[in-house]
């Protein structure tokens, strides 16, 4: 084993059509080591990690995995499975229909003598891997689909144990959907991983997480190698300058819009199992965060609200007039729009066009008898793709082989197309990047001094305090308080989340 590189990456190039992912990117990992890849999104790192895995066939170059006493590179996915590789993608990749039990087994169902499957031993060791990753309420029986999406991830995450023979895991962005504490039983887990001598490529925008558990870290910047460095090389500041060529002091730092009319009011909403008797106003030009603990029912309420979830009781105003919200389309109509959390499955058509994505919720608008303005559809295309920075080699480019970020502002544009009153931001910034957090950052502001009213939803407490005119704290389904900027603390915030309903 050459230097004890355990994976050679060698003048790797891949081109899709109109564009060059990769150019001629060279590095190797360590065994054993914790290895961060950061960059903007567009940077190439999900096609990296793609051409790792034997997804992405490589245009030139190679990749080599040490394994048996030679350097191999696997043929496609299937052979870099048996070789010991697996990836934990950034989007949540699991049988949704499928028990917790079923997906841990999925496709090695154990049987008993008489050939029948052996669910008992299935669901006994279920229920041990979830207790090893403290989730002991989860059901080993419990559908995937009847989960919040961070235990999905933990469920993603907590497979892993179940594989035998590995030597590289990789994780892109496996804490994008994690409260503190999973965060927390991720790394000790990564820890446990390095003991074992298996390597790990760590992929997260969250630098801090880098410096914190990497050993080395390597930078791409437009498809290239930028560099790697030793952890204690580097700082969050020294990163962002290699990443995006600029120092960037404060991205929380936006122009606070002067408070108008009452936009949007609901009261006393209740949906039975989710969320009871909520209420809340905002403003023309407020910016209203939504915090709390995974579970603590606050995109259940922004989809209520939305319409795309049954709300079982409560009143909707918007500018004083009462909606009835029957379901997304009526939303938009009174003027309410959703950008939701989970924008692979709910936020874009990834199959379609950039342009038919940008004109998705407003066809009414360019269309007469039935008929698309095909002009003013390439119009409004072009408009949102250079207003927001869409980086796409064409209005004509799937969705589907876009980066993360500019994923994200394509549903962001959805919604710009269409003269809405409230926009509600449901995690607007998971797995984006630095450059790009800052870019949805200012179409906040942008939005909220046109005297639009913009809800906030995030995980990510410095993200919600930064940008929130008030904070509302959501635990158990119920508000457990109302915050504002002169009198919060992380600490009191965090005290209120984790109030006992």
């Amino acid at each position: 084993m050459e230097n004890n590189d355990i994976l050679k990456i060698e003048h790797v190039t891949k081109r899709f059509p109109g564009v060059v992912a990769l150019n001629d990117v060279s590095f190797s990992i360590k065994a054993g080591e914790v290895h961060g890849l950061v960059g903007e999104n567009g940077a190439g790192k999900s096609t990296l990690i793609k051409a790792i895995m034997g997804i992405h066939p490589i245009d030139e170059g190679s990749i080599t995995l040490w394994s048996d006493g030679a350097y191999v590179q696997p043929k496609n996915a299937l052979d870099a499975k048996h070789l010991g590789m697996y990836a934990n993608y950034q989007h949540v990749s699991i049988a949704d229909t499928l028990s917790v039990a079923e997906n841990y087994y999925l496709g090695q169902l154990p049987r008993t003598r008489l050939g029948t499957v052996d669910w008992k031993r299935v669901y006994s060791d279920s229920k041990k891997i979830l207790d090893k990753f403290h989730m002991e309420d989860v059901d080993p029986r419990t559908k995937i689909e009847d989960l919040p999406i961070a235990l999905k991830e933990m469920v993603m995450i907590s497979k892993i144990s179940m594989i035998d023979g590995l030597k590289l895991v990789i994780f892109d962005e496996p804490t994008a959907l994690l409260e503190e504490q999973r965060v927390e039983q991720l790394f000790d887990y990564i820890a446990e991983l390095k003991k074992q001598g298996i390597s790990i490529i760590y992929i997260s925008h969250h630098l801090e997480e880098m410096i914190r558990i990497c050993d080395r870290v390597t930078v791409l910047k437009d498809g290239t190698y930028v560099t790697t460095k030793n952890i204690e090389e580097v700082n969050r500041d020294s990163l962002i300058s290699l990443m995006v060529g600029r120092k960037i002091d404060d991205i929380y730092n936006i122009q606070r819009a002067k408070v108008g009319e009452e936009m949007l009011r609901v009261e006393n909403l209740c949906s039975k199992g989710k969320f009871e008797n909520i209420s809340f106003n905002i403003h023309a030009g407020e910016i209203l965060g939504f915090f709390g603990l995974v579970g603590a029912g606050r995109s259940e309420v922004m989809r209520a609200i939305y319409g795309a979830d049954k709300l079982d009781s409560g009143k909707i105003y918007v500018r004083e007039k009462e909606q009835r919200i029957r379901n997304p389309i009526s939303a938009m109509k009174s003027g309410i729009g959703l950008i939701p959390e989970d924008r692979q499955k709910e936020g874009a058509a990834l199959d379609l066009s950039v342009k038919i994505n940008i004109n998705l919720n407003s066809y009414d608008m360019i269309s007469r008898f039935g008929l698309i303005n095909l002009k003013k559809e390439s119009e409004r295309a072009d408009k949102y793709i250079k207003a927001i920075r869409i980086k796409t080699p064409s209005s004509s480019q799937k969705v589907k082989n876009l980066s993360g970020g500019n994923q994200q502002k394509i549903v962001i544009s959805k919604l710009l197309c269409r003269d809405l009153d409230v926009f509600i931001f449901d995690e607007p910034t998971v797995g984006v990047d630095i450059g790009a957090k800052q870019e949805i950052y200012h179409l906040i502001e942008e939005l909220s001094n046109q005297g639009k009213a913009v809800i906030i939803i995030s995980s990510y407490l410095p993200e919600v305090m930064g940008l929130s005119d008030r904070i509302m704290v959501l635990a158990g389904g119920k508000v457990a308080g109302e915050v504002k900027r002169d009198g919060w603390t992380d600490e009191s915030i965090l005290q209120l989340a984790s109030k006992e309903s």
